[in-house]
């Protein structure tokens, strides 16, 4: 649907019937909540059955319920303020069982993004970042997690990869200056999103670099200015911001690459386990210098 989905229901509002402009009136009102809402809950909040729900979504334009509820929850993406979304946490989750909730939540984005991915625009992104000269990775605020985790393999495996740490926009347009046709450039955002993600991956393409935008959507601001698009689910309708879905994607993407670079690597990690021995990095556990792994 090219219009605002609240402003088409607005003026849609004189052909409904009665239960259908109550239904329309607490979504134009209370759409933070609508969003989240199951149609047996929204049916019985507004005082109508689970049957004029689903009536009222196939009127609006859509084949059930769940398309205008994804609809709805399209719309509020980057809506929904800290406040709101801790509203919306205490309806959902409340005191009941949090643990299995919110797993279940996880699973349910994990499930989605293997649903929603694509196969070739995977292997695009691959094929971008093991022939890149320079790759720059850039996420902010809880994105940053993913960003750090992304180049701490990354850095193992590619010659050149650059993590982006910046305070300030001015930071981080000094960081990317050098940026051009022959690098990529990784900008990974989830709602809210960032402004500065998004210029930044607007200079590298207006430099001439291949953008990788790994987002939650193809209506995230940043899509419309990458070459390639990485969807994984995050869940919103919490006021932590879910990247469980996001991280199984970027494990992806560092297995795919590390194969196809494995020949390149492998003498990088045997100096790296000499290195680690040598001083020490890691902890050793007794007995365990007398595995043979050919054996297990």
């Amino acid at each position: 649907m090219n219009k605002d989905l609240i402003t088409l229901i607005g003026e849609m509002m004189g052909g409904f019937s009665k239960g259908q402009r109550m239904i329309a009136d607490y979504i134009i009102n209370h759409y933070d909540k609508a969003a989240f809402m199951t149609a047996s809950r929204l049916g019985s909040t507004v005082g109508v059955s689970e049957s004029t729900v689903v009536r009222f979504a196939s009127e609006v334009g859509y084949e059930g319920y769940p398309q205008l509820q994804r609809a709805l929850q399209e719309l509020i993406r980057n809506r929904l303020t800290a406040v709101q979304r801790m509203e919306v946490t205490t309806e959902q989750v409340g005191g009941s069982d949090v643990l299995s909730k919110v797993l279940g939540s996880d699973i349910e984005n994990i499930r989605r993004t293997l649903e929603e991915s694509s196969t070739q625009t995977f292997n695009n992104a691959v094929d971008a970042l093991c022939n890149a000269r320079t790759i720059y990775i850039l996420g902010i605020r809880s994105s940053s997690a993913l960003s750090r985790f992304l180049y701490f393999y990354f850095n193992h495996i590619l010659d050149d990869v650059r993590l982006i740490n910046t305070n300030s926009s001015s930071e981080m347009f000094e960081q990317i200056l050098r940026i051009g046709p022959q690098d990529v450039f990784i900008g990974i955002t989830f709602p809210r999103y960032s402004q500065r993600t998004y210029n930044g991956a607007k200079f590298a393409t207006d430099s001439g670099a291949k953008v990788i935008a790994i987002t939650d959507s193809p209506q995230s601001p940043i899509a419309s200015i990458s070459d390639t698009v990485l969807l994984a689910r995050s869940d919103m309708a919490s006021f932590v911001d879910s990247l469980v879905a996001p991280l199984s994607l970027i494990n992806a993407l560092i297995v795919a690459v590390g194969l196809r670079k494995k020949n390149e690597i492998s003498a990088t990690f045997s100096r790296l386990e000499r290195i680690w021995d040598e001083y020490n990095v890691y902890e050793k556990i007794e007995g365990t210098h007398d595995i043979d792994v050919t054996k297990i």
